[in-house]
């Protein structure tokens, strides 16, 4: 066979939104070029890697094999690539940090920090939800992740770095806001905007009340802090949020925390890695940093 990297590269891009258009957006380059890219791999592998299901393609199975290959392939460059870094240094490299979308209200300025310290050093973020990133550990397709409690089946090292209390929100005059403290029967008996099911917040308030013989009444569901945010202040329900993540709602009035039993739930945000993975010195450098530097870093104005 005759391939090339760049088929392969582009044949991964495409293998992983499954559609020609995003992955030439993703590549920088037109569809017409990524095509080619594709039919000159397929003719050079002499099977079809991609076959057409209604308006969607999907990968054949010699499009399966050709991928886990091409994903070896690429880490293998990675390691590679840390090895040479190694010789050089810290001060050089570059580093794929993912975050759970909550980290995402203090990594920015974890990151810009950092970056000060080491400014050689090339960051890529990658902001995404639970599954994702779960998904990213058990592929090790990134040097470190930020997130809450690290999944049990996946081997994996994980450090806490920094304290993560939840907290139960409500709009500004909510009539719970006068009770001091609320009786968890009475939470109970409020409706709730929720994130989604696997999410850790989720996962952290429903083993909270199953504890206590609780039910908690689920109304919406959404997918981003965001979203419940602007949902508790249209009067929806309660939410329960990292206190991170209201710095800007609490200053100008627009929630307000309840002071509930058993509230903050305390939790804490970890740094998650492969087993085994050798961590590069750049990685090196920023697991030191983050141990070091981060409940200061995230305790400073903005």
């Amino acid at each position: 066979m005759h391939l090339t990297l760049r088929q392969l590269k582009v044949f991964q891009a495409v293998a992983q939104h499954l559609n020609y258009t995003q992955a030439a957006r993703s590549l920088h380059l037109s569809q017409p070029a990524v095509s080619m890219q594709v039919k000159q791999l397929e003719e050079s592998v002499g099977l079809p890697l991609f076959e057409q299901m209604g308006k969607k393609i999907q990968l054949t199975e010699a499009g399966h094999e050709v991928s886990q290959y091409a994903r070896t392939i690429f880490q293998t460059f990675e390691e590679m690539e840390e090895v040479l870094d190694a010789l050089k240094g810290a001060e050089t490299g570059h580093l794929d940090i993912a975050v759970a979308s909550t980290v995402n209200y203090f990594a920015p300025r974890l990151l810009a920090a950092f970056h000060r310290h080491y400014p050689g050093i090339e960051l890529r973020l990658n902001v995404t939800n639970r599954k994702c990133l779960m998904e990213l550990l058990e592929a090790n397709e990134t040097d470190i992740v930020l997130m809450g409690s690290p999944p049990e089946a996946l081997d994996l090292e994980s450090e806490p770095f920094m304290e993560n209390p939840l907290v139960v929100v409500a709009p500004p005059s909510h009539p719970l806001e006068s009770q001091q403290p609320i009786p968890l029967e009475r939470l109970a008996e409020q409706t709730f905007v929720m994130r989604e099911a696997g999410s850790g917040t989720r996962l952290a308030l429903e083993r909270f009340f199953n504890d206590r013989g609780l039910v908690l009444r689920g109304g919406m569901q959404m997918t981003r802090n965001e979203a419940i945010k602007q949902a508790v202040r249209a009067g929806m329900g309660l939410g329960v949020v990292s206190r991170h993540t209201i710095e800007l709602e609490l200053e100008t009035g627009r929630l307000l925390v309840l002071d509930v039993e058993g509230f903050p739930i305390q939790r804490q945000w970890y740094m998650v890695y492969r087993r085994g993975k050798r961590l590069s010195p750049a990685a090196t450098a920023f697991h030191d940093f983050v141990l070091a530097q981060a409940k200061q870093i995230s305790e400073s104005p903005i």
